[in-house]
């Protein structure tokens, strides 16, 4: 990928209610001179770096913390990883454990823009054997 052309993933949250479909249409929309490919996670978005990341910024104006992206590092359709030309799939694993990982980033960014602090989790503490011998007991 030269410096001057960018392809990006948009993915969408499974929270979201947004589909990939409108998020190809909402691209599309815009009207930029951008590639626009849907996939089962969101979209591939390529063109010029600055096309592309107005793109993501417009996007982001209606669905801030519903729509991630991150930059591909193959342009779309490259035969080394078109499955419709008998490329390989590898990083897809990575793609999915992110995509899994996107409602907890969506919620920490939403309690941190309304200013909730963090709080650190209590540390778990050893259940008593001889209180679950009782719970057990109590529920024959």
């Amino acid at each position: 990928m030269s410096e001057e052309r960018e392809t990006r993933l948009f993915m969408i949250s499974p929270d979201s209610k947004l589909t990939p479909d409108q998020l190809v249409r909402m691209v599309h929309a815009m009207g930029l001179e951008a590639t626009v490919k849907e996939t089962c996670y969101g979209c591939l978005v390529e063109g010029p770096r600055e096309l592309v990341r107005t793109a993501l910024e417009n996007v982001r104006k209606d669905h801030r913390y519903e729509v991630f992206s991150k930059v591909r590092a193959y342009p779309s359709s490259d035969p080394r990883r078109c499955r419709a030309q008998h490329g390989t799939r590898p990083g897809y694993a990575q793609l999915e454990a992110e995509w899994e990982l996107l409602p907890l980033i969506q919620h920490a960014l939403l309690h941190a823009e309304a200013g909730r602090p963090y709080k650190e989790p209590e540390e778990a503490k050893q259940f008593p054997v001889d209180d679950f011998k009782k719970m057990c007991e109590a529920n024959r």
